[in-house]
């Protein structure tokens, strides 16, 4: 249903034709146009049924009833569809088009209400209910009606769609509530806002509702006329500089001098000249230039330009750092920067040897894994200075977005290049030491994979044809070193993995901490805290007490912080005058620390049946790990505790078949299992704790549990088992084993197939800390369990005085 155009009000329609509104109407929906009472209005429509409803009508000379529908959209409304209250109307004039649709000409007759639902078909038939006007009168009305008048005449004024005739009809309907419904019939207002002025029937009530919407068309309209006016005011001010830029030009070409766009063009010549770009990136250069000389500088897209040739010109395309290639010196400065890390500084040197003598090498991709505090970024930063390159670092921890890497296209507002060459251009040269922090923390969602994007920069055969987003221009990274650091390898995809050379950082030895803490973490300290050597010094012995009771760690991080600890104290009292030297010894350690914070429990607590010490291994280093097991009378069920993974679960279970298949060769009852149940807790029960490597462990735990036999003094061990009791080789046994040092173990059962790992534990544990091998469990038990069974300690009769 179309409305076409509103006309006229008619005051003066005859009493029989209101006489002829019968009981029963039929119900013609009307889409998106609500007619009023006294008001000619033209319609539309194209549904052949409704076409029939209407020349029935018009031939019998019957009154309609013409209902808006909620929803414009449905082809077929039934009575749930339309509005209640709709107008009774006659029709007076129709006419057919070839294309079957129909227009017909309507006049409203009074307002009605649906009472009851008769029938659907052919069309809609209700009983329906005429509503009485009312002739209200008073102050308030007239109040009211001069309002709208007023607010009227600013309508037409602002709004070019409603014709001043509008006006002078209002200014003569008499009637106040015509008034109202010719002006809302008018107004550019919502359906369901026509629809309440329709419902409502006191003419007061329905003139304060259309002083609202008057009142906001005003407002509106106004708004839209100040927004009119200030972009026009713009356009007039951009047309004026236009012209004044143009007058410019041609003041600067009598005079022989050049403007500022051309002096600008000119610059971007000489520095893409200067750049010694690619090809194919000096041809996209000259091509944006040729484009920004022809755009009008007010323009949005003239920065975009502007900005995306900065980029181009300003990354080192051609800028190289030389090389430090003196071998011996390199080795001078990494020494200098790190202790010990000798796997790592002899590939650093490698390297320099090969580039001395092979110019044109690509640069190594290297992955750094090992717990945190051991140096890997400080690392990387030496490397840069021993080889005489510049340095950058990103972080990749929590990286989701693909475009961090790869940049965002230029379509975006906004965008920028990714972070890899924005590093290269805050280098300046395209050979800097790279270093990606955090790879095993890179993120992903619906923004993209950033360590999908990593495989073609850290792929020695893609990377020199390297292409951002933002560029469109391949960038050549083959001459970076790229260096990444991990915790980890385990999330790291096994695709990337691929690409880099692994090498392992593991944590320090007590000697190394030692003589890191002397040669690099005191000075350090004394001189950020202002202090001199003769102000404070440390004894080798408070070193070591700092190291093994008040941290406990693979790295240097929380002995950089007990150390700075002892400084602020010291600095304390000499800020005060109190002392002038103070000498931090094993003694007074603890006025600066306050009380240990770890201390050796292996002694105490293995001293009991069923507690052995296993070794574990941590994205932080390596870790003491306790397994305890009890007995207690049941059905012979076995329960883990401990916050225990699924394949340490079933090294449980294994170890509990194998000492029940060799309970005879232990010497336990053979009935034994039906009797009793065994418990098996790991403590730390807030920690996940996964692995096959504490198979051994526990099946000495068990072992030691059943044959009441403790384990020796300071042994601890580490192992997979079988079934037939082999012991399987582990990993990570130099974390391991530094944990079995720091706790002060004596003695370490590993598998002999472990035996070759040997070449990478130092030399300060083994000569600690004696290492035997084995092949069964058998052996394991033998060597590990007491020959003497624990005798139970016999409680002291006490006698009480009455």
């Amino acid at each position: 249903m179309k409305k076409e155009n509103l006309l006229k009000t008619d005051d003066k329609i005859p009493k029989e034709e209101i006489k002829r509104i019968q009981e029963q109407l039929s119900i013609l929906p009307l889409k998106g146009v609500v007619v009023y009472p006294y008001l000619i209005m033209p319609l539309m429509i194209s549904d052949q049924r409704h076409a029939k409803l209407i020349d029935e009508a018009l031939v019998g000379g019957k009154v309609i009833g013409l209902f808006a529908q909620k929803d414009p959209d449905k082809e077929k409304p039934s009575f749930e569809d339309i509005y209640q209250v709709g107008t009774a109307a006659s029709i007076l004039k129709m006419l057919r088009f070839p294309d079957g649709s129909v227009r017909f000409l309507v006049q409203g007759l009074a307002r009605v209400k649906i009472k009851k639902v008769l029938k659907s078909e052919p069309h809609l038939l209700a009983k329906i209910e005429v509503v009485a006007k009312r002739k209200d009168k008073g102050v308030e009305i007239e109040a009211l009606v001069r309002n709208i008048l007023d607010q009227l005449k600013k309508v037409i004024n602002l709004a070019p769609y409603l014709p001043e005739e509008l006006q002078i009809s209002a200014l003569n309907t008499e009637d106040p509530g015509k008034l109202a419904d010719l002006i809302a019939s008018n107004l550019n207002i919502s359906l369901a806002q026509k629809q309440k002025i329709l419902e409502t029937f006191d003419v007061k009530e329905r003139l304060e509702k259309l002083t609202l919407l008057i009142a906001k068309e005003v407002e509106v309209l106004e708004l839209s006329r100040k927004i009119q006016s200030k972009a026009s005011a713009e356009m007039g001010k951009m047309q004026k500089e236009f012209i004044l830029r143009e007058q410019l030009k041609a003041i600067h070409k009598e005079l022989g001098e050049k403007d500022e766009r051309t002096v600008e063009a000119e610059e971007f010549k000489k520095k893409i000249l200067a750049a010694k770009m690619l090809k194919e990136a000096k041809q996209a250069a000259e091509k944006e230039l040729e484009r920004l000389s022809m755009m009008n500088p007010a323009a949005a897209e003239y920065m975009v330009s502007r900005t995306y040739l900065d980029w181009l010109v300003s990354l080192p395309w051609s800028k190289s750092t030389k090389d430090r290639l003196d071998i011996k010196e390199a080795k001078e400065v990494l020494d200098e920067d790190h202790y010990n890390l000798e796997r790592v500084k002899e590939r650093i040197l490698e390297y320099l040897a090969v580039r001395k003598l092979k110019s044109d090498l690509k640069g190594p991709i290297l992955c750094f894994v090992g717990p945190p505090g051991v140096g890997k970024t400080s690392l990387g930063m030496s490397i840069a200075r021993a080889l005489g390159r510049k340095f950058q670092r990103i972080s990749l921890g929590g990286m989701h977005d693909e475009a961090e890497i790869r940049g965002h296209r230029r379509t975006y507002i906004g965008s920028l290049p990714g972070r890899i060459i924005q590093g290269i251009k805050r280098a300046g040269s395209n050979n800097p030491v790279f270093m990606l922090d955090e790879v095993d923390k890179i993120g992903k969602d619906f923004r993209g994979d950033p360590a999908a994007a990593l495989l073609e920069v850290l792929d020695p055969e893609q990377n020199h044809n390297f292409s951002d987003h933002y560029l469109d221009v391949p960038f050549d990274l083959s001459k970076v070193m790229f260096i990444t650091t991990a915790n980890i390898l385990e999330p790291i995809p096994p695709v990337l993995q691929d690409r880099m050379e692994v090498i392992e950082i593991p944590g320090y030895t007590d000697l190394e901490k030692l003589q890191i803490a002397k040669k690099f973490l005191i000075p350090k300290e004394l001189d950020n805290h202002g202090l001199k050597q003769k102000n404070l010094t440390f004894t080798d012995e408070a070193i070591k007490k700092i190291i093994n009771d008040y941290t406990r760690e693979s790295g240097l991080r929380n002995l950089d912080r007990e150390t700075a600890t002892v400084c602020r104290k010291v600095a304390k009292m000499v800020a005060s005058g109190e002392k002038k030297r103070v000498e931090a010894t094993f003694e007074n350690l603890q006025k600066f620390l306050g009380p240990e914070k770890f201390f050796q429990e292996v002694v105490e607590r293995t001293s009991k049946v069923g507690v052995v010490p296993g070794l574990a291994w941590t994205s932080y280093g390596g870790e003491l790990l306790f397994v305890e097991a009890t007995k207690m009378p049941g059905k012979k069920s076995l329960t883990l505790t401990g916050h225990l993974g699924e394949v340490m679960k079933e090294s449980a279970q294994t170890a509990l078949s194998y000492v029940r298949s060799t309970s005879e060769k232990l010497g336990i009852p053979f009935d034994f299992f039906e009797k009793y149940d065994i418990h098996v807790h790991v403590p730390a029960g807030a920690t996940p704790k996964d692995g096959p490597s504490a198979g051994i462990t526990m099946v000495t735990a068990i072992a030691s549990l059943l044959t009441e036999r403790p384990v020796k003094p300071r042994f601890a061990m580490s192992g997979e088992i079988t079934l037939r009791g082999q012991v399987m080789p582990i990993g990570g046994l130099k974390e391991k084993t530094l944990a079995a040092y720091r706790a002060g173990i004596k003695t370490v059962i590993l598998s002999k197939h472990n035996q070759k790992d040997m070449e990478e534990i130092p030399e300060e544990i083994k000569d600690h800390v004696k290492f035997v091998f084995v092949d069964t469990v058998d052996e394991v038990l033998e060597l590990a369990l007491d020959s003497k069974k624990k005798t139970k300690e016999k409680r002291s009769k006490v006698k009480v005085k009455k």
